[in-house]
């Protein structure tokens, strides 16, 4: 078995991670920002965790450039997930809340292994179709984003809105990343993996989760069945595709642990289209107990755009190389609501 570190490991795709490594009987350490999301994380576990197959370290500050210098230290590591980053859009600096914590936390776990986890040999890092999509080119339907794409978004542009800010977090980790392990001077001994997912839903690990702090994709799930859509379905947005997180999970544990030819690729992981009208409609379908708080079929909004008026996507690269049979829409809906229902009881 594999001696993993999961950095960031109370997030949404992490919590996921760590519950199919563990299942798998990998050896885990994860770093959470709180005792008190170790504390959660640990009691979930308890075999795990009485049998020093789940270790639990604080990173108080992603940001910090010694963040991660001491959770690498871990004897015997050999694989690292990098999933610790911001996702959110309830910042005011986005250089300092934003860009600072994805770019600098990414670089220095990256120098961090490199000085002194010389028996790591592949680190993941989770980036998003944020890197990959170019805000200009969402309505082209002669534009194909696949792994080879690159979002052009720089620094200078990270006041246009926060959704650019976002994006600009994710694209220039990643480069920032790619740029470490091409660098000699840097020493790494590993190769580089990144996971490139768009919305990301699917089911909460409840004993993290409340519906105040669930995750930026499955809000619009958890507004519709709070009857936030009952008079009207919102737009679905610019990213129109999707995955669930078991297969973002199950991407990098395949990538980091499984599938040696991951090494050096992007891996662009979507189950395809969706529209928020399509989960409207999933949620009347397998939910009618609660057809007073959701959308009628006469609910207009949400539909997905015409395919002249939207982009294009190919990821059978990573299809090919994953073998990752991809949890369609409907699935993930319901999964994702009955978590929440757990949550509420």
């Amino acid at each position: 078995m594999t001696k993993v570190l999961l950095t960031g490991g109370s997030g949404f795709i992490a919590a996921h991670i760590l519950e199919q490594l563990l299942a798998k009987n990998h050896t885990v350490v994860t770093t959470v920002r709180s005792e008190d999301k170790a504390a959660k994380i640990l009691e979930a576990y308890p075999e795990q965790a009485s049998s020093g197959a789940l270790t639990v370290a604080i990173v108080p500050d992603i940001a910090k450039p010694d963040a991660f210098d001491e959770v690498v230290k871990f004897p015997g590591l050999e694989v690292v997930l990098h999933t610790a980053s911001p996702f959110h859009f309830k910042f005011t600096d986005p250089k300092k809340e934003l860009i600072d914590p994805a770019v600098i936390g990414t670089t220095a776990i990256l120098r961090a292994i490199a000085r002194s986890a010389p028996s790591v040999r592949r680190v993941v890092v989770t980036s998003s179709f944020a890197a990959i999509m170019s805000e200009a080119s969402i309505g082209d339907s002669n534009t194909v984003f696949s792994e080879a794409s690159w979002n052009p978004v720089t620094i200078n542009d990270i006041h246009n809105s926060p959704a650019t800010a976002y994006r600009a977090s994710k694209t220039l980790a990643e480069k920032a990343a790619w740029d470490f392990v091409s660098d000699p001077s840097n020493g790494a001994k590993f190769d580089l993996a990144t996971i490139n997912p768009p919305m990301v839903f699917g089911p909460v690990v409840h004993y993290l989760s409340t519906l105040e702090s669930i995750n930026t994709s499955n809000a619009r799930i958890v507004d519709a069945i709070k009857g936030k859509w009952r008079e009207e379905i919102p737009s679905t947005g610019q990213a129109l595709i999707w995955v669930d997180v078991r297969d973002v999970a199950a991407a990098h544990i395949k990538a980091g642990l499984e599938i040696p030819e991951a090494g050096g690729k992007r891996l662009f992981t979507t189950s395809g289209w969706f529209s928020n009208s399509e989960i409207a409609a999933v949620l009347r379908k397998n939910f009618p107990e609660d057809a007073d708080k959701l959308p009628t079929e006469e609910t207009k909004g949400g539909e997905l755009p015409p395919a002249g008026d939207r982009f294009g996507y190919d990821n059978s690269k990573t299809t090919e190389l994953l073998g990752i049979q991809w949890i369609g829409l409907e699935k993930s809906v319901v999964d994702t609501v009955k978590s929440l229902k757990k949550i509420e009881a």
